[in-house]
This record gives structure tokens, C-alpha cells and sequence, in this order.
């Protein structure tokens, strides 16, 4: 028999199991086999041997585990926990995400747990944490939708996800987006039409595929009007509010400058307009500048920005309801959650003009402070 004795002030792993609901590393632990194999055994997948699929399911019996948390919380009447983990250095960004999660939460009676992902912390021990919190499914705004280790160990440990804002995703996982590339593309085209023809542009956390897909609709753009990429206008940022700040010191170092610049987001596009404020630069009289998200970061500087709006708050309000129709599908079936063919929502963006965009060399009609003229 097993020694279930104390050792050195732990207990044996037979203990824990005794103590504890069995997870999917478990049962491949006892199986010998890995944690995907046992996903695609309870998902009645292919591509696993007869001997293999009867071990697994030997482990299953012999563990008394459940495949589905999710269906073992609703059968039981518990209410849904999901939690909502970030790792997101935009506070403006952030507040507004959250205030979309928790409204619809609550709205679909949903615990939603929020989660700080510390940078460097392991990933396979940030999963073990949120089996401990009994999690039954993860949403996952940027940068961590776009973090392939995060979201195969997610895969792997049955833990269904919804990744924000993502350009990746592995099969499976449900996403929520806007499409980026049009986005800066319409916005590269608006200040081509105010006459622009030098756009400084700074780059996003190349951590992120937005910032990628941003990027192209920005040269997208310029090669549709003719005009051509000229790479001392682009600099790398990486959305805060400091790389910014760097980015637009260099951009306007040059010497010839531009006379707009287009920041990959908000954070970056307000340290743009106050480096333009210390250079004594009118914006946008000698300088236009544009963002993206349409935070409330945008209309909190002065002048208020000219934006691509982002629904942050509707975006997380989707992937709630998409766990939770995920999760409830589970309970149905009585199977972990089926996301072989995981949808990607694709929401709807729009160009939102303010006080910070002009004409190069000229300065704009007046506009009424908070007055917003809207392009779809």
C-alpha cells in the first residue's frame, strides 16, 4: 500500500488527490500519457489509438474525475465563475474593459474573478491557480490573447477561453475583434484626404498581432495613394504613455518632419501631443495627431482626439456572453466545452473626428469642445 505519510511537511500526492478535484493533468499523470491526449479522448476526438482512449478512460474511472467543471456548476445550481485575467499596461484601456465584463456578469448572473498575470510567473503554475479558484472559463485581453503558450496550456488543462482583441488564436478558441488592418487603414486615408502627405506613424507592443495588423493598413494606405513608406517616420512604441513620448521625440527630431502623426493607440497619441505642446507646435495647427481605441484618454487631453473607436466595452461584454454560451453548451452535452469550431465575433469600429486633426499648415474651423463628427 501506498506510504500516505508526512514527508518533510508535505503530503503525498495521494493525499492531495483525496483532498482535491482530480484535474485533467491528473488523469494523464496516472495514464502516462500527456494532457491533450486526455482532451481528445473526452472529446471523443480522433487521432488517439484504441490502447491509448481505454487507459485514459481507465484513469478517468479510477480518479472519479468529471471532464466538465462547467457542467458539474450549472447542474449543481453554483453560479458560474469566469475569470478575467490581464497583464495590460493602458489604466484607460483596462477601466474600460473591465466596466463592459462586469456589467455583463452580472447581467448573465456570472462571478467574474478578476486576475493580474505578473510578469514572469510560469504559466503551468498560474494554470494549477486557476483550477484551485474552480474557474470554468477565462477571458483574455491583449497582450495575453496573443500569448500561444498561455492559450495552449489553457487548451490543454480543458479551461475554455475567449481571447480580446487577438490576431491569433489556436483552433478552439473563440475570439473577439475588430479588423485592425481597416481600421488604420481608413484612418491613414482620412489624413491623406486633409492633404497629409508626411504621416509619422508609431508602432504598437510588437507582442501583440494588432499592432502588426495596424501597421499594414498604415502602409496599405500610403501605397493605394502613391505615396511612399519612408522608414525614419515609423518608430516602435509599445502603448504606453512613455514609449510615446520617445517615439514622438524622434519623429520630430528629423529634419524634415511630418506634419501629422498616427499612434497605434490613445496612450501613445496624447505623449505625442505633449511633446508637440513643449515644442511650442500647435495641434493641430502644426501638427495633427491621431490615435486608436477612443479610450477616455481621448477626450480627457486637450486637444480631444481624433481616434479610431475601438467598442472595448461591447468587445468585453462578448466574450462573456461567448463563455457563458460555451459553458452552458458543456452542461448540455455533459462534456467539456466543445470549441473545435469556436466562433470569432467580429465587431464593428468607427472613425470618430475631434479637435486634433487638420489641414498641414492650417489651422481648423472651430469646432464646439466635445462635439464629435462620426465616419462609418
Amino acid at each position: 500500500m501506498a506510504d500516505q505519510t508526512k514527508i518533510k511537511g508535505r503530503t503525498s500526492k495521494a493525499q492531495r488527490r483525496q483532498r482535491e478535484v482530480p484535474t485533467i493533468s491528473d488523469v494523464a499523470e496516472h495514464a502516462g500519457v500527456s494532457p491533450m491526449t486526455v482532451s481528445r479522448v473526452i472529446n471523443n476526438r480522433a487521432a488517439v489509438r484504441p490502447s491509448t482512449r481505454e487507459k485514459v478512460e481507465r484513469s478517468i474511472e479510477a480518479l472519479n474525475y468529471s471532464p466538465s467543471a462547467a457542467a458539474r456548476t450549472l447542474a449543481g445550481g453554483e453560479e458560474m465563475r469566469i475569470g478575467l485575467l490581464y497583464s495590460n499596461p493602458s489604466s484607460s484601456y483596462l477601466s474600460e474593459f473591465m466596466v463592459g465584463g462586469l456589467d455583463q456578469a452580472s447581467r448573465n448572473n456570472v462571478h467574474l474573478v478578476v486576475e493580474q498575470f505578473e510578469e514572469g510567473w510560469p504559466v503551468d503554475q498560474l494554470i494549477r491557480h486557476l483550477q484551485r479558484g474552480r474557474l470554468n472559463g477565462i477571458i483574455l485581453p491583449p497582450p495575453l490573447c496573443d500569448a500561444p503558450q498561455m492559450l495552449e496550456a489553457l487548451q490543454i488543462a480543458g479551461i475554455p477561453a475567449v481571447s480580446v482583441a487577438t490576431g491569433y488564436a489556436p483552433n478552439g478558441t473563440a475570439v473577439v475583434s475588430i479588423d485592425d488592418f481597416h481600421a488604420a487603414c481608413e484612418m491613414t486615408r482620412h489624413l491623406i484626404a486633409l492633404g497629409h502627405t508626411r504621416i509619422g506613424f508609431i508602432k504598437g507592443n510588437p507582442n501583440q498581432r494588432a499592432s502588426e495588423r495596424r501597421y499594414e493598413g498604415y502602409v496599405a494606405a500610403l501605397e493605394e495613394a502613391g505615396l511612399t513608406l519612408e522608414p525614419s517616420l515609423v518608430v516602435q512604441g509599445f502603448f504606453t504613455y512613455r514609449s510615446g513620448l520617445d517615439a514622438a521625440e524622434q519623429i520630430l527630431d528629423l529634419a524634415e518632419p511630418p506634419t501629422a502623426i498616427f499612434a497605434s493607440n490613445d496612450d501613445m497619441a496624447a505623449a505625442a501631443v505633449a511633446v508637440a505642446h513643449r515644442r511650442s507646435l500647435d495641434v493641430p495647427g502644426d501638427l495633427t495627431v491621431c490615435g486608436f481605441d477612443d479610450t477616455l484618454l481621448a477626450t480627457t487631453i486637450w486637444p480631444e482626439l481624433t481616434t479610431i473607436r475601438q467598442p472595448i466595452s461591447d468587445m468585453s461584454r462578448a466574450a462573456v456572453d461567448l463563455i457563458v454560451e460555451q459553458l452552458r453548451r458543456a452542461s448540455r452535452n455533459g462534456s467539456e466545452a466543445e470549441t473545435e469550431d469556436a466562433p470569432h465575433v467580429l465587431l464593428d469600429y468607427t472613425l470618430i473626428r475631434r479637435q486634433s486633426d487638420a489641414a498641414p499648415r492650417r489651422r481648423p474651423r472651430s469646432r464646439s469642445r466635445g462635439q464629435d463628427r462620426t465616419t462609418h
